[in-house]
């Protein structure tokens, strides 16, 4: 079983109300009232930054796309490789190829 760094009660609270979000606008209404716009938009970001690093797209050209900055697509690339499996295991789930799979 996964063990989490950032687990406690908190935010055993936070990811059990994620589960119970049934579709995209309950995400987009939860989400509005727990995070700041900017929170938002931040992770947005990171998770386009993992799929276009997946699909083997270069630093500079993530950048260009997303306004990502260098830091944070490194920061994102070393979460997908040695990260907790969080962005792949999403990826995986929401059918985003890899790119030796295309």
């Amino acid at each position: 079983m996964y063990e989490s760094r950032i687990r406690s009660e908190q935010a055993d609270l936070l990811m059990e109300a994620v589960l119970k979000l049934e579709n995209v606008e309950d995400a987009y209404r939860f989400f509005e009232d727990v995070c700041t716009i900017a929170e938002i938009k931040s992770m947005a970001q990171r998770l386009e930054v993992a799929v276009l690093l997946r699909s083997g797209v270069t630093y500079q050209e993530i950048a260009r796309r997303t306004g990502a900055s260098s830091a944070t697509i490194s920061r994102v690339n070393r979460a997908l490789l040695y990260g907790a499996d969080g962005y792949s295991r999403i990826l995986d789930a929401m059918g985003v190829p890899a790119e030796a799979d295309e």
